[in-house]
């Protein structure tokens, strides 16, 4: 399914939205712990001004970079298996999110590593 440039343009100021909402959270070391889409709420009127995060029953508190590259990690797996065709739109979450975030880098870096690591786990089965 294509999706007309309206609607690209939409899901890009929402990927802007929730990489800045994260990159909040995560700088204040509040980690969600199940971050997929699910987990997000668009309350009326839709605006992405109006973003919600739900479901904090896995949250934790960490100032670890590791532990804040996993929950992107997290996000990134349910995010492109839920919406496929998107890759695009999530590096323009994380462009949003390194923008945002003062602990960027060393978040980023690690969730490179974590990449890393699951696609050995998913070669060897």
């Amino acid at each position: 399914m294509q999706q007309s440039g309206s609607d690209t343009e939409k899901l890009e100021k929402l990927a802007k939205k929730v990489g800045d909402t994260l990159a909040r959270m995560h700088d204040e070391d509040v980690i969600h712990g199940d971050l997929t889409t699910s987990n997000m709420l668009l309350c009326p009127p839709e605006d992405v001004e109006n973003l919600l995060l739900i479901d904090f029953g896995l949250s934790f508190t960490s100032s670890l970079p590791e532990d804040k590259g996993v929950d992107l990690y997290v996000l990134e797996k349910a995010f492109l298996s839920t919406h496929p065709n998107t890759e695009k739109i999530f590096e323009t979450l994380l462009k949003s999110y390194s923008a945002a975030s003062k602990k960027s880098g060393q978040v980023i870096k690690k969730l490179d590593e974590v990449r890393l690591r699951g696609r050995k786990r998913s070669m060897v089965g």
